[in-house]
């Protein structure tokens, strides 16, 4: 079976420290421990490593699911859309990656 991950980078309308730990802070309760995710990540970008690939996100999340049922069912769980009704606000803009692992 092939998992999924599913990377997401948040630029948030106010980027100050305070509100990127908030939308850490939001990640860890809201979207760890669904059923079928087998890793969870949630950090802030290095500012000190400078590069132009580096600059347009304050928060990432990393996830990985065991599978693309477990990936969909997430989507839709109720945790996963309170999330966002609090958060979505917040984000000036949201980029979504999925790719299946071996």
């Amino acid at each position: 079976m092939t998992r999924l991950a599913h990377h997401v980078f948040f630029t948030l309308k106010d980027r100050s420290d305070e509100a990127v730990q908030t939308l850490v802070e939001a990640c860890e309760k809201y979207l760890n421990d669904h059923d079928g995710l087998v890793d969870f990540a949630v950090g802030t970008r290095e500012k000190e490593l400078a590069r132009p690939v580096n600059h347009d996100f304050d928060v990432s999340l990393h996830t990985v699911f065991a599978d693309r049922a477990a990936h969909d069912a997430y989507q839709v769980a109720e945790r996963h859309l309170q999330f966002i009704a609090e958060n979505k606000e917040s984000w000036a803009e949201v980029k979504v990656c999925d790719s299946n692992l071996r």
